[in-house]
């Protein structure tokens, strides 16, 4: 039995129910004061005659009932289902992959309405999510593509030239191979953090934001710069490995991409009242708003910012926002006024002993 012909039913048995318990009224409280025999001259129907003329009608009148509770309970449950039949049609079509349809339930808030427009996000977040996919393999089959060619003209050169240098082609084999290895890695790691696949312990980001900095020191000073740390006990609950990768990717992006000399990083944790706050800002070239949206898209490095051989893949800031979704946590990402970039990830606060 469908749930329309259930309601009918319903409906049916309910107005059939109330029809018998008003008739019932009827008989106990008017014919039961009616005497069996009337012994008056004036002509007045006694119960059995009056009995006589209430039962038929009230079988026409319960026959009625069911005939209309029947037609009007199909109408009735028809109207109410129709938002369900909208929302099945739409869940079958993003069954066969069109994630672009929305139900868009008109009329009032109801819980038709709100599932409708739960199910309307949710097709929303799906389809943005295919899109990045999408566009996230076709980057990558791009990305890893590149070092695939190089190594296949090295390898070709090499063959059409038996006498040429070795030394240097293992060099340039092993740059490139390189590169493919820490894209792949990177690709894993996104992978993972999407994914959520990681048990959370109680970590302190100021160790590892200290921890960090002194890793990443000798990179700093071979370009010029100084590293700055300061802040609080920061405690959260999180992957120790991936928050120390995503620290790790911010306080490289602001060394990478930084002044050619004398330039300053500076890297601070602090709690307020539900979270807390890692904040890591590097001096540079002033940076657009329309490109600094950009920045945390994989392998959109930014075309206006300084390259170096440390530039890494073009998927640290995507990383940083993968992780920080990961442990639901934001990332912002603002120019500073005299030049270059301030990123703040904010995640949940969580007392107790930290790693």
């Amino acid at each position: 039995m469908s749930v329309r012909l259930k309601l009918t039913l319903s409906y049916a048995g309910f107005i059939m129910v109330a029809g018998g318990l008003l008739l019932a009224v009827v008989w106990v409280f008017l014919l039961r004061y009616v005497p069996a025999e009337l012994h008056v001259s004036l002509r007045v129907p006694d119960r059995s005659e009056l009995e006589r003329a209430f039962l038929p009608k009230a079988q026409w009148a319960m026959v009625f009932l069911l005939i209309f509770g029947l037609v009007g309970g199909w109408i009735l449950s028809g109207s109410m289902l129709a938002p369900l039949t909208r929302i099945t049609n739409a869940t079958r079509l993003a069954a066969n992959g069109s994630l672009s349809h929305r139900i868009h339930l008109e009329g009032r808030a109801d819980e038709f309405r709100e599932l409708a427009d739960a199910f309307d996000t949710m097709l929303e977040r799906l389809e943005a999510q295919d899109a990045e996919q999408r566009r996230f393999a076709a980057n990558a089959s791009h990305e890893l593509r590149t070092p695939l060619a190089i190594t296949q003209t090295l390898l070709d050169v090499a063959r059409n030239d038996p006498n040429g240098d070795t030394g240097e082609l293992l060099q340039r084999l092993r740059f490139v191979n390189t590169r493919a290895i820490d894209l792949t890695e990177a690709m894993l790691l996104l992978s993972r953090a999407n994914q959520r696949s990681f048990a959370r312990e109680h970590v302190d980001l100021s160790l590892i934001a200290e921890e960090v900095a002194e890793t990443l020191l000798p990179l700093a000073e071979k370009r010029g710069l100084t590293i700055e740390t300061s802040g609080d006990v920061a405690p959260t609950l999180g992957s120790h490995a991936l928050l120390l990768q995503m620290t790790t990717n911010l306080v490289h992006n602001a060394i990478v991409h930084n002044l050619p000399d004398e330039g300053t990083v500076w890297v601070t944790t602090s709690v307020d009242a539900e979270s807390v706050v890692l904040t890591v800002e590097n001096t540079g070239e002033k940076l657009t708003a329309g490109l600094i949206s950009t920045l945390t898209e994989p392998f959109q490095r930014g075309t206006q910012r300084v390259r170096t051989d440390h530039a890494g893949v073009g998927l640290g800031l995507a990383i940083v926002k993968s992780v920080a979704q990961a442990h639901d946590g934001t990332l912002t990402l603002t120019p500073r006024a005299g030049g270059g970039l301030r990123v703040t990830v904010r995640l949940g606060y969580a007392s107790g002993k930290s790693k």
